[in-house]
């Protein structure tokens, strides 16, 4: 393995802070970016070289990357956890996700145009692979499965999907699609919610999810950097399953009682069609070509596993 200079765009984020030791561990020379200067200090104990970055201006990525000069560009740039992005909104799911996914269209050209300019270092760059499979036939899909074409409050999230793979793709990148995240500091707002019973099954909860522990999607990413690995990878867990099952596991890890039935109407009322979307048609993915190509084996090859290992921490 030759050691690189490897170039990690939104370093303090959930998966940045679990990725980046990892790289700086494994003798690579790495360059994290942050939006805010309070955070230098976080990326310098994480061994990392920091800098200040706004991913929505050119100029600014531009000239990060040029002053990294890396070989590998790692985008895991979202506003999920931003401080103004506030509590999940998924009523108004497209404002909500409305920075995360500008950032995923125009935050990944920006990246481009500079690798380009740069010398065209490799790009690796974060996706999703949660419940957001194109919704028709089985239930779980692989990378050979088109995605699907969204309307509505979900239209925006699916065309930023969409455009991470064209344009990395055509760019000879790694797409990483990574299930939902869950570990430190990932579920917090899911299983305060859970444990309020405010987070109930819709109808019978046939929707599917894929999720993954940060410290898999971490080994995973470390893989595709190290081998420049070429083209779409789901990067789940084993057992991609129905709300029916992960969401009442949930909560008897979590100590809370059950999760409460709403119908379908009243669901979609009360929290809109996204929450009906997720829990009622969403499908999940299959990791089969990310252990076959990458070598990657997760550590948490169950949800189940990491649910009740996580929250006994908590």
């Amino acid at each position: 393995m030759s050691v690189m200079r490897v170039f990690v765009a939104g370093g303090t984020g959930v998966i940045g802070r679990r990725l980046v030791p990892r790289l700086v561990e494994r003798g690579h020379q790495v360059t994290a970016t942050t939006t805010s200067a309070a955070k230098l200090d976080l990326v310098k104990r994480m061994g990392a070289e920091g800098v200040v970055m706004d991913g929505l201006d050119g100029p600014s990525v531009t000239a990060a990357v040029a002053a990294a000069r890396p070989d590998v560009i790692v985008h895991q740039m979202t506003a999920i956890s931003a401080p103004h992005s506030g509590k999940p909104d998924i009523r108004h799911f497209d404002r909500w996700f409305a920075t995360t996914n500008r950032l995923r269209t125009e935050g990944t050209d920006h990246l481009l145009a500079a690798a380009a300019a740069t010398g065209g270092p490799h790009v690796v760059a974060q996706s999703a692979a949660i419940w957001n499979g194109i919704r028709e036939g089985g239930w779980v899909k692989t990378e050979e499965d088109p995605l699907p074409v969204e309307t509505g409050r979900l239209r925006a999230l699916g065309e930023a999907v969409r455009h991470i793979q064209d344009v990395v793709l055509k760019a000879d990148g790694t797409v990483l699609r990574y299930g939902g995240f869950y570990g430190p500091g990932a579920t917090d707002d899911q299983v305060e919610l859970v444990r309020k019973r405010q987070f109930p099954l819709v109808g019978g909860g046939t929707g599917y999810c894929s999720w993954v522990h940060l410290d898999d999607a971490a080994s995973a990413t470390v893989l595709a950097v190290e081998q420049r690995a070429r083209g779409v990878f789901n990067i789940v867990d084993d057992e991609p399953a129905p709300a029916s099952e992960w969401l009442p596991y949930l909560a008897e890890c979590a100590g809370a009682k059950p999760p409460l039935r709403v119908p379908k109407w009243l669901a979609r009322l009360l929290a809109g069609d996204v929450v009906v979307t997720m829990m009622t048609e969403g499908r999940g993915f299959s990791n089969a070509k990310a252990r076959r190509e990458l070598g990657w084996e997760p550590r948490y090859p169950s949800w189940r596993q990491g649910f009740r290992e996580e929250l006994a921490r908590s």
